[in-house]
């Protein structure tokens, strides 16, 4: 019996997951761009005194990209001055521009996007980090409070909640969607260690114990160790089921 989801449908869920989330940026800069227009000149005014912010945004979805430059370029504090489409590509952009804030999907192709965050606090310090995210798990909240995320808030948030979160961290404050704080609060802490998730991360991905062995440096039979372990400890009745709980709780993306 395979121990993977069905790719179609793994493929199936992301592709809905992405058109939503591309359908809710495209009405938000629709209402942001009416809210704009019928904003009284003195507020003009006073923008253009506050300082400039500049921003590096990661969105792997071309019309999302598109959508959120142009909603933040509302904003005439803020400014994007790089976009990419690859978590490979955040740090070396962000040490190329040097931005301010960093808005990073969770959810990119490469490396994910709490694993460049976290590369991007180390190399780059100075740079606050943005989380957007469609999917409100308590546990991946708390991986990004440990990849010292500086915000995290959901992508189906208000258009003015997302520029006033980039102002919030660009000053140091850190930016917690309210709801997704309580339910963190209240959730299961993580069992695994880390390197129980990454080899539970790479069989959610459709590797088998021969070519997680190879990817991490172990022996398949240490591999296959490791897999029992996280068996047990999530109390799950198998692979695909630890996959599964280990996914909704958001310990792996």
């Amino acid at each position: 019996m395979s121990s993977l989801k069905p790719r179609g449908v793994a493929e199936a869920s992301r592709t809905e997951s992405r058109s939503a989330d591309s359908d809710g940026v495209r009405a938000a800069v629709a209402r942001a761009f009416a809210a704009h227009r019928t904003s009284p000149a003195s507020m003009g005014e006073q923008d253009r005194a506050m300082e400039e912010l500049t921003i590096l945004l990661a969105e792997d979805v071309n019309m999302v990209r598109g959508a959120l430059v142009a909603l933040l370029s509302l904003e005439p504090d803020l400014t994007v001055v790089a976009d990419v489409d690859n978590g490979n590509d955040i740090v070396p952009t962000a040490l190329a521009c040097r931005p301010d804030v960093a808005v990073i999907d969770i959810d990119l192709p490469g490396i994910d996007g709490l694993t460049a965050a976290a590369q991007l606090h180390e190399r780059l310090p100075s740079c606050r980090t943005l989380i957007l995210t469609s999917l409100g798990r308590p546990g991946t909240l708390r991986r990004a409070l440990t990849a010292h995320v500086s915000g995290f808030i959901l992508k189906d948030a208000p258009p003015a909640k997302l520029a006033d979160a980039v102002r919030n961290v660009a000053a140091g404050l850190r930016v917690i969607d309210p709801q997704l704080a309580v339910a963190a609060w209240d959730s299961r802490e993580n069992p695994l260690s880390q390197r129980e998730l990454e080899v539970l991360r790479l069989a959610a991905r459709g590797a088998d114990p021969v070519e997680i062995a190879a990817r991490l440096y172990l022996s398949p039979g240490t591999v296959r160790n490791y897999l029992t372990t996280i068996v047990t400890k999530l109390s799950a009745r198998n692979r695909v089921d630890a996959i599964r709980i280990a996914e909704n709780a958001g310990w792996i993306p």
